[in-house]
């Protein structure tokens, strides 16, 4: 009985440390312009957990550094939909894309032309 409590208190242990405070990832997310890099960022650092995003306007990456143990890539992934932003695994509602401003409809293919010079 002794031994099964001390491999669990090592287990319960060990697992609580596999969570990263400081997790890094990236992934592609659809936008266009200042402002979009603007609201994705945003609804990251919204997200609770998040200490960083940098989302880059030329190469639509967005660099996330965040806490595993209050947050995870799904729900990261969920607050930047419901702002209006595809992701390759992830679609915007309809809605929320909708909600967008006019200059930031990603999926029109006259506004990524108008987008092209900047």
């Amino acid at each position: 009985m002794k031994k099964l409590v001390i491999l669990l208190v090592f287990f319960v242990g060990a697992l609580s440390y596999s969570q990263n405070k400081n997790a890094r990832t990236s992934f592609e997310v659809d936008g266009v312009c200042l402002m979009c890099k603007e609201r994705i960022e945003k609804a990251c650092i919204k997200t609770k957990g998040v200490k960083s995003a940098v989302w880059n306007v030329k190469t639509h990456e967005l660099s996330l550094i965040f806490d595993e143990r209050k947050t995870d890539v799904k729900s990261i992934k969920n607050s930047v939909a419901n702002v209006g932003h595809d992701m390759k695994d992830l679609k915007a509602s309809d809605e929320a894309y909708n909600g967008l401003h006019n200059c930031c409809k990603y999926r029109d293919e006259e506004v990524i032309e108008d987008h092209k010079d900047e």
